[in-house]
């Protein structure tokens, strides 16, 4: 039972959210190498659209749902874990644009991720064996992800769900726990190549966008039997958009708070609902958000 328990408080960090300023608690937490996580959920989100802030007076509505995989590793004797998700979603809604009411109804696939997460202090690779006799005081990580542009995207539409560029975010990241609580503080940079094909109303130019940084802090309460809560909050700014090289006065000053709560089902599975709407909002971002994941983690050789 002591085992399971600690397998329950490694519930796996993966809010795929179409954007890029999600609240992910758990991210450096420690999970067994060779362990397995699949994940499938959805996330509900109205209000605006943050990849395209030239939108004024949003009503937009996306239902998503998403596929994802992860596993626990063995980095040089520290944990780390990779995980993969392909989300898809659909987007109805319409917003005025050069004084004009527009709208949009879409579905598709979205841009997939990528991401590799590493704990190099405090977060020793243990077998699935072994796992129980971890106990966590603190640990510091780091992580990288990629963002595919793989989602549908039509170079002559206002509102899409892929964003046809790159993006490449790197992260760090401390989690402290005392007694039944987990404190957790991350920093986080994203990075984007240009959408040589982004349509602005009047024709398509090419748009290039300064980087976002963003930090989070995230308060964590451990029930028994693996259950948790987290009040959840960050701040992000920086993203100001240029059109064919001209600045478009948009760059982020924003914050979100939010709530998630995991409960395990049995030895095998676990459930996570979280949701997050936004405190202030200088450009683009301000939408509320509710998600449901079930998780299914298994061992090699399970």
């Amino acid at each position: 039972m002591r085992f399971l328990v600690r397998l329950f408080l490694s519930v796996l960090s993966l809010q795929l959210y179409l954007y890029g300023q999600s609240l992910e608690p758990r991210l450096y937490s420690n999970i067994p190498k060779d362990f397995n996580f699949l994940v499938t959920g959805y996330i509900y989100s109205s209000g605006a659209l943050p990849e395209n802030s030239s939108l004024k007076d949003p009503n937009i509505e996306i239902h998503s749902a998403f596929l994802a995989y992860a596993r626990g590793l063995d980095i040089a004797g520290k944990s780390a874990k990779i995980d993969v998700g392909i989300p898809t979603a659909c987007v109805k809604g319409d917003a005025i644009y050069n004084n004009n009411r527009v709208s949009r109804d879409i579905c598709g696939l979205g841009d997939i991720k990528a991401r590799f997460a590493y704990n190099f202090f405090g977060a020793p690779s243990t077998s699935v064996k072994n796992f129980a006799s971890y106990k966590q005081d603190t640990i510091v990580g780091i992580s990288t992800q990629v963002t595919i542009p793989t989602g549908q995207y039509s170079k002559d539409k206002l509102v899409n769900i892929g964003t046809n560029r790159w993006a490449f975010k790197v992260g760090t990241g401390v989690s402290k726990k005392i007694s039944n609580f987990i404190f957790e503080f991350a920093l986080d940079a994203e990075f984007y190549t240009k959408n040589k094909d982004f349509f602005i109303g009047t024709g398509v130019v090419e748009k290039t966008q300064d980087f976002i940084y963003s930090a989070q802090i995230h308060i964590i309460y451990t029930f028994p039997k693996g259950i948790w809560l987290a009040l959840d909050t960050n701040y992000y700014g920086g993203g100001e958009n240029f059109l064919n090289g001209e600045g478009s006065d948009d760059a982020l000053d924003n914050s979100r708070t939010g709530l998630t709560f995991a409960v395990p089902l049995n030895k095998s599975y676990s459930l996570k609902i979280y949701g997050s709407s936004g405190v202030f909002t200088r450009a683009g971002t301000n939408f509320d958000t509710l998600g449901l994941a079930l998780q299914y983690r298994f061992a090699d050789g399970f």
